[in-house]
């Protein structure tokens, strides 16, 4: 099960702070609370300062690549941003994120393709963000297509197929439940991924909804989440969930993080 430590990431006051105020020491805490916490790639977003995200993002790379030698998810869903900072990236990164909108698709992926890196692709075209089973399925079969013509192996895409909040889209849950089925089921080698908060946005108990949440989507046969590793109730939760599918062979991945004291 993939991790994409979800914490450096501009939305948040205290990530936004730390970047405008060139913070070395916060930010390089939270990459390395992150990394030992379980996270696989760590994400970098700055694009809540707009015109300056390229600058902003090129300081959190150089921040980040220094305090943890976990390879980085660069979040971005400008083009122009991604291609004035890979040349900064040490490792393989993963890239957030492509969609079927043109100019996303065309200017990202070629990138992503020529740095080696494994890319999020999300259930989202011109004219709509993916809301039914069957649209979020149909769109991740369109990803496939453009990503494998263009020379992505299926093993390096990741699907998100967006989830929104309950409390405006009662059926958003289940409905993207039921597209991860249907995605790993129905196109053998490619990988899904979420954006785990949205489904809480605006609730009580967002903690206890996302914990839920997420072991369903591992029993539908997720593969990597983009989440907060720090967060040992969900951490733990993630951990059992992919135990019990059988995923974890002899539970040697849930014995590991109990001794390492990840688990609450």
């Amino acid at each position: 099960m993939l991790i994409v430590g979800e914490r450096i990431n501009s939305s948040r006051k205290s990530i936004a702070q730390a970047i405008e105020a060139r913070d070395r020491g916060f930010i390089t805490r939270e990459a390395r609370n992150q990394a030992e916490a379980g996270a696989d790639y760590i994400d970098v977003n700055a694009g809540a300062f707009m015109t300056d995200e390229a600058e902003h993002l090129k300081w959190l790379i150089e921040v980040v690549q220094a305090a943890t030698d976990k390879p980085l998810c660069v979040d971005s869903p400008n083009p122009a941003v991604i291609r004035e900072v890979l040349p900064l990236v040490d490792r393989p990164p993963m890239i957030n994120s492509i969609t079927l909108e043109p100019e996303r698709l065309e200017g990202i992926l070629p990138l992503a393709i020529e740095c080696k890196a494994k890319v999020i692709g999300l259930c989202q075209s011109e004219s709509s963000m993916a809301e039914t089973a069957e649209a979020k399925i149909e769109m991740a079969a369109g990803l496939v297509e453009k990503t494998e013509a263009a020379g992505l192996a299926r093993d390096d895409l990741y699907i998100d197929p967006l989830v929104f909040p309950l409390g405006t889209n009662t059926d958003s849950a289940l409905n993207t439940l039921k597209a991860i089925e249907g995605i790993m089921g129905g196109l053998a080698g490619v990988h899904t991924t979420c954006g785990l908060t949205n489904v809480s946005h605006g609730l009580p108990e967002r903690k206890l909804i996302n914990r839920t949440f997420l072991v369903a989507a591992v029993s539908k046969g997720l593969d990597s989440a983009i989440l907060d590793p720090t967060d040992k109730q969900l951490y733990s939760a993630l951990k059992a969930a992919v135990m019990v599918m059988g995923r974890d062979e002899y539970c040697m991945d849930f014995i590991k993080a109990f001794r390492a004291g990840r688990l609450a």
